[in-house]
């Protein structure tokens, strides 16, 4: 059984990706931190978040992009390629809460790119908000 991603010509404007929560963990926080090589201590240190005034170790910001991409590569498939990812972060992830990502399909150009925008939000408020551009295959694989 295959899954049937979209192709350039079934997208349109105004399309709205499925939302993908994501169980924010300690786990998921220090390893996203290990995995892109920042040993920041308010990601892997109680103790040193809560200097920071947070109650707990908090997400960086190369772990949230690495989720938005995921996110908009799941539903556009493995033939689509991502040109850019730019992101802003809001509130922090922390231990114990739920990401909840949604998009839309921002834009669309005859050449096969799109833009999506994508916001990713937690019990805090907006944790990131991104746009991503990426190419869509034309036709089925």
């Amino acid at each position: 059984m295959s899954t049937a991603f979209p192709r350039l010509g079934a997208v349109a404007v105004g399309d709205a990706l499925p939302e993908l929560a994501i169980e924010v963990t300690t786990t998921l926080i220090v390893a996203g931190a290990l995995a892109s090589h920042d040993f920041t201590p308010v990601h892997h240190d109680k103790s040193a978040a809560r200097r920071q005034g947070l109650n707990d170790v908090f997400m960086n910001i190369l772990t949230t992009n690495g989720l938005v991409g995921r996110y908009v590569t799941d539903w556009a498939g493995p033939d689509a390629r991502l040109t850019r990812v730019s992101i802003k972060l809001g509130a922090p992830n922390l231990p114990g809460d739920t990401m909840r990502l949604t998009g839309v399909v921002a834009s669309k150009s005859d050449d096969g790119s799109l833009e999506v925008e994508v916001i990713g939000k937690n019990s805090w408020g907006n944790h990131v908000t991104a746009k991503v551009g990426l190419v869509l295959p034309s036709e089925a694989a």
